[in-house]
């Protein structure tokens, strides 16, 4: 932590958050070095930690319900109904400190996240280089990002508006569940948004729907009132996503050119020591998390078709003969119009009879 502290440049008294999945021996190194630091745990792990337990979907419905409250009457009734389903998960969950994963408890001085989606995302899309040796690593991860940011260029250059693709659709959706709220004005600056439901929901680094349905009843009075893309935190404009991806890496000889080093000794490769098992490339999933890194598909639900009789429902090693009308049967056997004819035996000539026939 001291080492990264001096990477970033971070003092004991820097406003920096730190957010993780509760490990031991983090806890207490980030409270050691960076004391006025704010400390958060991802809220994905604590659910996956009480889904070992305690599964059910309403629970872990309600577990994000709380981390996602942004006030404190929000998050004390959810909590209550938590309480109410599960009396033992809702004791585990109090002994785990609400400031550190409830957006109700979050100080603000950070944009309020309650996840570490950009440590799993970056763990993903290194997975293929991460065994490699340091350098091999880093020239895989410099490669990737060349081409993630021509990419992501790309789409940047077909965006239109003041805000981001994503940030243009959160904003969309504001804005229609604000149609339904009726802003009422006190005369003095203040004003009363009423709706049908007592719920509230605010989206982070956007104006809720309140602050949209009183901003267009300003502009409805004739009164100046900023638009409401000006209410956007600056970090989801299309002009900040637009200046992130701005420079770009420039793409590098290989060792071949290289130059020589004057180094007047060889430097010798350090000690190998060969694991007792191979060593796990893949992250550790949830109980109930799909595992989508499979190369087959399950062959649940799905029909067999017997390769004999070609009848579905069985397969070849199991099949009986049970096949339909005009099909092939087992071995040595064919089957006719309800009618099965043994091999060798043949039909009288002249007579209409069929010999030793079977119905």
């Amino acid at each position: 932590m001291e080492l990264l502290g001096g990477d970033l440049e971070l003092g004991a008294n820097s406003n920096f958050t730190f957010i993780y999945d509760r490990q031991k021996g983090i806890i207490p190194a980030v409270a050691k070095v960076f004391p006025n630091e704010e400390h958060r745990f991802c809220l994905r792990h604590i659910q996956e930690n009480l889904k070992k337990q305690w599964k059910g979907k309403e629970l872990s419905d309600l577990v994000w319900e709380c981390g996602r409250a942004t006030k404190l009457n929000h998050f004390k009734y959810a909590m209550d109904e938590l309480k109410k389903m599960n009396d033992e998960a809702h004791a585990w969950l109090c002994k785990i400190p609400a400031e550190t994963w409830s957006k109700s408890y979050f100080s603000g001085h950070t944009l309020i996240v309650c996840l570490n989606n950009l440590c799993e995302v970056f763990n993903a899309k290194i997975e293929e280089g991460r065994d490699k040796p340091i350098i091999t690593c880093l020239e895989y991860i410099r490669e990737y990002l060349m081409k993630r940011l021509c990419v992501v260029q790309k789409e940047i250059d077909k965006c239109q508006g003041e805000l981001s693709t994503t940030a243009t659709i959160i904003l969309e959706e504001i804005k229609t569940q604000a149609a339904k709220y009726v802003a009422k004005y006190n005369g003095a600056g203040k004003y009363q948004v009423v709706s049908t439901w007592q719920d509230q929901y605010v989206i982070t680094g956007f104006p809720s729907r309140h602050v949209v349905s009183a901003i267009w009843n300003k502009i409805e009075n004739g009164e100046d009132a900023p638009n409401v893309e000006d209410w956007v935190h600056p970090c989801y404009k299309l002009s900040t996503w637009r200046a992130m991806y701005l420079n770009k890496i420039d793409p590098i000889n290989g060792r071949s050119m290289s130059p020589k080093s004057d180094c007047p000794f060889t430097l010798a490769p350090p000690k190998h020591h060969t694991q007792v098992r191979r060593l796990k490339k893949k992250r550790m999933r949830g109980v109930d998390e799909p595992n989508s890194q499979t190369t087959k598909l399950s062959k649940k639900f799905l029909a067999v078709t017997c390769s004999k009789c070609h009848n579905k429902g069985h397969n070849s090693r199991t099949c009986k003969g049970q096949g339909g009308i005009g099909e092939v049967g087992s071995k040595g056997k064919t089957q006719g119009k309800g009618k099965t004819q043994e091999k060798g035996k043949t039909q009288g000539k002249g007579k209409g009879n069929l010999g030793n026939s079977i119905k």
